[in-house]
């Protein structure tokens, strides 16, 4: 039997395909019920403070470089969005003086835009706003070396190479309206899966590659980064997959409440609290995940109930 249709986009599976009961169980979690779905492999952290929030956020930066050695690299793979734990990494190197040299970082993800990644130049460009907000900050006899830099191309082979001899301590992101980590939004509503969404050993099998954008998706990046215009944004992006996920030994999810919504930061940490996997929802592909840990600021958790404006 057929699954309820979008009513974000006819076209696409997402969130508003699930169950009518789900959802209405998860709009009624307290921020108490949310603290009590931590359990082996998940665990939910709350944050009083901005301040705490993003400081904790940094040091997770920190305590994964603090590992690597030349002969046992380790790296950390990090989003754009949310991005004011970048600076604090930079400061903390620099005050601490912790040499990066065997260090690795992957960006997340890039746009993808007339048939190539966009250049750093691009106003939008994540690698523009990871070297600005981070690792030009960096002390040169610091900093790890260019070649340990990794951003996603369109051509993806030498950045999913990139991965094989480097430990990932920590995958680090943010969670978008769509549910998604990274760019891996819900896919099409098309094929064989017109009328199900695919299973989710399917979506996991994917790796890095260029991705269409669910609607909601650019319209958030258009709200966050770009003022609100949506003609900014593009509507393709080349982005890390499960397959790298999944040789993250730790993923962790940022809550501040600025990209997604009271609705949302509650969604997926029930699905993945209680094994509830549907690719519609791709967060929910973390409960598999063996090391997974949302972090809430506290007043940014909002309420679910109807309030109008």
């Amino acid at each position: 039997m057929s699954r309820k249709i979008s009513s974000i986009a006819p076209e696409w599976w997402d969130y508003t395909t699930l169950d009518t009961e789900l959802i209405k169980e998860v709009a009624q979690l307290t921020l108490e019920d949310l603290q009590n779905l931590s359990r082996p492999g998940f665990q939910v952290m709350i944050y009083d403070t901005l301040e705490d929030f993003y400081l904790a956020e940094a040091l997770e930066y920190i305590n994964a470089w603090k590992q690597s050695t030349h002969d046992n690299p380790v790296g950390v793979c990090g989003p754009i969005g949310p991005t004011e734990q970048l600076p604090l990494v930079a400061r903390i190197v620099n005050e601490l003086g912790i040499s990066l040299k065997s260090a690795h970082f992957w960006g997340m993800d890039e746009w993808f835009l007339d048939g190539k990644e966009v250049s750093p130049d691009h106003p939008l460009s994540f690698e523009k706003a990871d070297r600005n907000l981070c690792f030009d900050k960096i002390r040169k006899d610091l900093v790890m070396p260019n070649d340990n830099l990794h951003f996603p191309k369109a051509n993806t082979g030498e950045f999913i190479k990139s991965w094989d001899g480097v430990r990932c301590a920590l995958m680090q992101g943010g969670q978008g309206d769509v549910k998604h980590w990274a760019f891996n939004d819900p896919p099409k509503r098309e094929g064989i899966y017109k009328d199900i969404p695919p299973p989710a050993k399917e979506y996991r099998k994917l790796s890095t590659r260029v991705v269409d954008l669910h609607p909601l998706t650019i319209a958030q990046n258009a709200r966050t980064s770009g003022g609100g215009n949506i003609t900014l944004v593009p509507t393709q992006a080349i982005t890390v997959g499960p397959v790298e996920t999944w040789k993250a030994e730790k993923v962790s999810i940022w809550h501040a409440g600025t990209h997604d919504n009271p609705f949302g930061q509650r969604l997926t940490a029930f699905m993945i609290a209680k094994g509830i996997v549907d690719t519609a929802v791709p967060m929910s592909l973390l409960a598999e995940h063996p090391h997974v840990q949302f972090n809430y600021y506290r007043h940014g958790l909002g309420s679910c109930q109807v309030s109008m404006h």
